[in-house]
């Protein structure tokens, strides 16, 4: 392997990491922390203790290792402080928190965590762990503001193998979304700023999660599965039908077609359209949200998607469907954290590990998006900043809305539906087969 990096500490590097105080109980321990950082941002194929001590001047795999799972440094503390400093140096604002999980393919059955079970980032049920996630996001920047380990109940009934991997005796069983609240939780006590929050079906599709969000009093735009039930009548009233059958009997001239992010190969269009409708809680209670659907627009392929949101309706659409979408920032981070960074090669067996090295892993994604603000701040012209996602800078969609595009007028939207930047809540003007 001929990759090595600078024996010297990068001045951008010393800089950043220059902004945190971190107690650690013997000085090699605040090296090791550079050096580990450093080593994971060096361009390795593998990126474990072993091959970062041969690449790195300054360290061994011993102290490396160490760093990981001996040596007396908070962590916790650490992550805590670098979400201070991003919140004050990368927050850009528009910014939503985003709750997801992602999979680690793993060998053997000694790592903590592991166990057969599906992980949507392999696509299938595989030997591997799973790590529920939370980012902050907006359209400038995002970074990780946590992440927490999913242990399998296999695990939890078993306090031999817990014992044997450092399991902290007060961690029990929760589920994905649990962890994924009490993530919220974190990010909320830390003051992260945001205006909502964003995850996929797995958690959109759990009352639970759903209630968790309600009871915080969090806005929220969740994905769910076609087989979710609202009632699109008043509660009380019908029967609940399943999403997919209420957005199939919508008339094509209410869906709009809507842009929210500019990729490689132009702007992302779909067609959206918004309904209010009544989705019943856990307690029984009927709780009015909006109903947002998603099918391809014309020349395109896909299959139709489908959210739940509680936001106001002071949100446009356009929000709302850039909202939904900017779940993808997470998934970005995913991979690169694992591509770039060696997020999945830790090779450790222990609960204090995979956590050490999962917070090492964010601190140096953070220094990486705090270096791009810091640049792009310096370049940036004269005036107002242009937003990068702004649809004003190309050429309207065909169909879209006056505030997504700068278009004409649509015609005014039947009650209940939402078209543009006016929504309502009533069902008058629905088929009739769907209030019945």
């Amino acid at each position: 392997m001929d990759v090595h990096a600078s024996p010297d500490t990068l001045p951008e590097l010393q800089t950043f990491l220059g902004n945190f105080r971190v107690r650690f109980r013997r000085p090699e321990a605040k090296d090791a922390l550079e050096r580990y950082t450093t080593g994971l941002l060096t361009e390795l194929p593998n990126k474990n203790c072993d091959t970062l001590a041969r690449a790195v001047p300054g360290s061994s795999e011993q102290r490396l290792q160490g760093f990981l799972t001996t040596m007396d440094w908070d962590e916790e503390d650490l992550n805590r402080q670098r979400v201070q400093f991003m919140i004050a140096t990368a927050t850009l604002g528009d910014g939503v928190l985003l709750l997801d999980d992602t999979g680690f393919a793993k060998q053997g059955q000694a790592s903590v965590g592991v166990a057969r079970q599906y992980s949507g980032t392999l696509g299938q049920v595989a030997n591997c762990q799973v790590a529920v996630t939370c980012c902050y996001s907006d359209p400038r920047a995002t970074w990780p503001v946590g992440v927490r380990l999913y242990l399998p109940e296999s695990w939890t009934q078993d306090p031999g193998r817990c014992h044997k991997a450092r399991v902290p005796t007060d961690v029990g069983f929760e589920t994905k979304p649990q962890i994924a609240l009490g993530l919220l939780d974190q990010a909320r006590a830390w003051g992260v700023p945001h205006h909502c929050v964003v995850a996929d079906a797995d958690y959109g599709d759990n009352p639970n999660f759903l209630a968790g969000l309600e009871a915080r009093g969090e806005p929220y735009v969740v994905g769910i599965r076609a087989d979710f039930r609202v009632w699109v009548s008043d509660p009380g009233r019908g029967r609940s039908r399943r999403v997919d059958q209420v957005l199939a009997t919508i008339p094509r001239g209410w869906w709009c077609t809507i842009r929210w992010r500019q990729g490689s190969k132009g702007w992302l269009r779909k067609k959206f359209v918004a309904l209010g409708c009544w989705r019943r809680t856990p307690s029984g209670v009927m709780q009015e949200g909006w109903l947002l659907g998603e099918r391809p627009a014309r020349g395109q392929c896909g299959d139709r998607k489908y959210y739940w949101s509680n936001l106001p309706d002071s949100i446009s659409l356009e929000k709302l469907a850039e909202y939904a979408h900017r779940r993808h920032a997470i998934e970005q981070f995913h991979e690169e954290a694992k591509g770039e960074l060696g997020w999945d090669q830790y090779q450790g067996r222990r609960w204090r590990g995979f956590h050490r090295h999962a917070v090492t892993v964010m601190l140096a994604y953070s220094f990486l998006v705090w270096l791009e603000v810091q640049q792009r701040r310096a370049q940036q012209g004269p005036g107002r900043p242009r937003d990068p996602f702004s649809p004003s800078t190309g050429p309207p969609a065909e169909g879209a809305t006056s505030s997504a595009s700068g278009g004409g007028p649509m015609a005014a939207p039947p009650s209940g539906v939402v078209v543009g930047d006016h929504r309502g809540v009533h069902s008058a003007m629905l088929p009739q087969e769907l209030t019945k």
